[in-house]
């Protein structure tokens, strides 16, 4: 794992909150990211990344469309398989946290399961992200993307 990312989760969610909103949004990424699911200020963190990590989730599959590069889709990559599902679309846009650029991640109109879903993320370095995931318009949890030259 990514040395940013396992600091990461040890930090309340204040603090990964400070760091998001410091951050930039930084480049979309395009193909394939590690992801960690993050339980900010439990002291089960990493316990909780681990089992979600071989049971539910691994991450994201980014496809950019040429030539801009700047909107484009993706795939979660679920179960311990690592099976693709639940599509989104990927643009830059305000965050809902601080109505600064981030990359928006949106379900509303790809995924009937996850449609009242909304991620944000922004690289705090290349190739690691930092995440938030909203429910309608409530937070409900954090989590981190990075390449795998990043990890």
């Amino acid at each position: 794992m990514n040395s940013t990312i396992s600091k990461w989760l040890g930090m309340s969610r204040e603090l990964l909150d400070e760091i998001y909103m410091s951050a930039e949004a930084g480049t979309i990424p395009d193909g394939d990211t590690r992801g960690t699911a993050i339980v900010a200020g439990s002291g089960l963190s990493r316990i909780i990344a681990y089992v979600a990590r071989i049971l539910a989730w691994q991450g994201k599959v980014f496809d950019l469309f040429p030539p801009n590069k700047e909107n484009g889709i993706l795939i979660n990559k679920i179960t311990p398989f690592s099976l693709t599902f639940i599509v989104a679309k990927v643009y830059i846009d305000k965050s809902w946290m601080d109505d600064k650029d981030t990359i928006v991640i949106d379900y509303s109109t790809t995924s009937f399961l996850a449609k009242k879903i909304r991620d944000e993320i922004r690289e705090v370095e290349p190739g690691v992200y930092l995440g938030k995931v909203w429910w309608g318009k409530t937070r409900i949890l954090d989590f981190a993307l990075s390449y795998k030259g990043a990890q």
